[in-house]
């Protein structure tokens, strides 16, 4: 069977993107059995990180394009995209790099539009960097959602077969609250349907979580609870979504993480991302959902403090490598039954 080729954007270079993508396409040569790595990003950067981890710097191949990738051990094959970034220090915000960061997603979003490739794996870039290098995107669910022209969308964690989505997500408090709107929370409960009904599990419960502590508790701590996100509940649930909720977030993520629900909803980023990474650390990877195709991200940032010291762990790009492989051969049904979904 054909494995899937994946598009490995560099991130930001100032960070430990180069490095991580380093340590896992020289030191995991079983990737090569479950898919075709190609990073997409600085050559000069790569080299500079395969020579830091006491790697052969001629392990960098420079390709012209996906197809002309040999997929061998031990090798790093990168479609040089843009200037070198070689000047770039490690560490520091720098235009260079956020404008690199921004050009290598871009260019991976190309290539899959083409056919290229058959999904994107993304380690971190840095939000600060992509903004002063003239990129205004909140992260890179917004950027790669922007790249595919899709408004219908979720960022979602995931751990084995449980499955985080969130309604919002690269904003703050008080705006999360301001787009908790019906509209988003019945986008993205009808995106976990469609997710679910692909697995092959239509019918599988899908625990919703409140957005104030208590989900509300009969609104002495709040009326988005009731006013918003239960209606929404009510009107999936004559719809057949096995929807359940608002239920209070400290009740249904522990719930969750015993295995009593594989499909959950949070409304806002840190009622998501802070338990999860608690609980499963490099264990866990980011996908988007709602996507043409997959992207699998790592679930870490960039790591300025520690950039270029050659500490940095690859466990989790390693593992979003692996879900994006696993995910690929079936994502165009996930896409598809999103679409059909949609435009019932």
């Amino acid at each position: 069977m054909t494995i899937p080729t994946l598009a490995v954007t560099l991130g930001d270079v100032a960070g430990i993107g180069p490095e991580i993508t380093a340590k896992s396409l020289i030191g995991h040569p079983d990737l090569r059995d479950v898919c075709r790595p190609v990073v997409i990003g600085d050559a000069d950067s790569v080299r500079s990180a395969v020579a830091a981890i006491g790697a052969d710097p001629a392990a960098v191949r420079v390709i012209d394009s996906p197809a002309d990738a040999a997929n061998e051990p031990g090798t790093v094959e990168v479609v040089q995209t843009g200037p070198s970034l070689a000047d770039v220090p490690f560490g520091q915000l720098d235009a260079r790099a956020g404008d690199g960061a921004a050009r290598f997603v871009k260019r991976a979003c190309a290539l899959a539009r083409e056919g290229q490739v058959d999904g994107i794996v993304t380690p971190p870039l840095n939000k600060a960097a992509m903004h002063l290098g003239g990129h205004q995107w909140p992260g890179h669910t917004e950027l790669l959602a922007h790249e595919f022209g899709v408004t219908d969308f979720s960022l979602v964690l995931s751990a084995g077969d449980l499955y985080f989505f969130h309604i919002t997500t690269h904003v703050s408090l008080s705006d999360a609250i301001r787009l908790l709107t019906p509209e988003r929370v019945e986008t993205v409960l009808r995106l976990v349907g469609s997710f679910a009904a692909a697995l092959g599990t239509p019918d599988e419960r899908i625990g919703v979580a409140g957005l104030n502590p208590h989900a509300g508790e009969n609104r002495l701590f709040g009326d988005e609870d009731a006013d918003v996100i239960a209606p929404v509940v009510r009107k999936l649930n004559e719809e057949g979504v096995n929807a359940v909720g608002p239920l209070p977030a400290d009740a249904l993520i522990p719930a969750a993480v015993r295995g009593d629900y594989k499909l959950i909803t949070v409304c806002y980023h840190d009622q998501g991302h802070g338990p999860f990474k608690a609980v499963y650390g490099d264990d866990g990877v980011n996908i988007t959902v709602g996507l043409p195709v997959v992207r699998v991200s790592v679930d870490h940032g960039t790591a300025f403090d520690i950039a270029g010291k050659g500490i940095a762990r690859e466990a989790s790009l390693v593992l979003a490598m692996r879900r994006a492989a696993e995910l690929a051969p079936g994502w165009d049904h996930v896409w598809q039954t999103g679409q059909a979904r949609r435009s019932a």
